[in-house]
């Protein structure tokens, strides 16, 4: 049986008996039914995860006896930043998590003139915190030890005007270079990915004027959540650590 994965929110400074968090203690003690004695693996966000053993399940809370402190990074050497246009209902959902699987660092949620989401401002904030919970899930899933940090909402210009001191590339299906004929080697990458219906004219000519590479995958038109995955996987291959 593989040993879970939990996450701890706070900073873990000492080895010692640990009460988990309540959304940690449910999923032991309710969903995977666990006992005193079994194992699980803590992390908190700082590279390193903790082996611990259950020690008391209770009805409201599980505590947990840390063994030691083990220094294990899954991280790709390849630093990319996704700058992602909001798309509809789970579609978002499901390129944040498999983004964070596949070792983006960062994730902008991006709103463009044919994003199609419309969400006030207190909506937008639940969306974050569900989007943030969705990276710490994808992390306890495929054992990373650093949480990636999905940021606030921002308008694509307002994105792209950022200094950045990586490849900025943009995808565009006219472009004449694909992601296997850029210059090597690359260790910054920020990556952006338009809405369903595509970026503007206005809107891939701004992208040029801060400096964006265009760049093409394939003849063919994907989808927003299959182009942000097919080219996150390209770039960790080229320059990353997917062999």
């Amino acid at each position: 049986m593989r040993i879970p994965r939990i996450y701890h929110p706070e900073t873990i400074q000492h080895l010692s008996v640990i009460a988990l968090c309540d959304d940690a203690a449910g999923h032991i003690g309710r969903v995977l039914r666990m006992k005193e004695g079994q194992e699980v693996l803590l992390f908190d966000g700082s590279g390193a995860e903790f082996p611990a053993v259950i020690s008391e399940v209770g009805k409201k809370n599980v505590l947990v006896t840390l063994n030691e402190r083990v220094e294990r990074s899954s991280e790709s050497p390849l630093d990319l930043h996704l700058g992602q246009v909001i798309s509809r209902g789970e579609k978002m959902e499901f390129t944040i998590q498999k983004s964070v699987e596949l070792g983006v660092n960062t994730i902008t949620p991006l709103i463009s003139d044919r994003c199609g989401v419309k969400l006030d401002e207190k909506r937008f904030e639940k969306k974050l915190a569900q989007w943030q919970k969705i990276a710490i899930s994808a992390c306890e899933q495929c054992g990373r030890n650093t949480i990636p940090e999905i940021r606030p909402i921002m308008s694509l210009e307002a994105w792209c005007a950022e200094e950045y001191d990586g490849l900025k590339l943009n995808l565009h299906p006219r472009a004449k270079y694909s992601i296997n004929t850029l210059p090597e080697p690359i260790n910054k990458v920020r990556l952006l990915i338009g809405p369903e219906g595509g970026l503007s004219s206005e809107e891939i000519d701004m992208t040029q004027q801060y400096q964006f590479e265009e760049t093409l995958l394939g003849p063919r038109v994907l989808r927003t959540e299959t182009a942000a995955l097919t080219a996150i996987t390209a770039l960790q291959v080229r320059f990353g650590d997917l062999g």
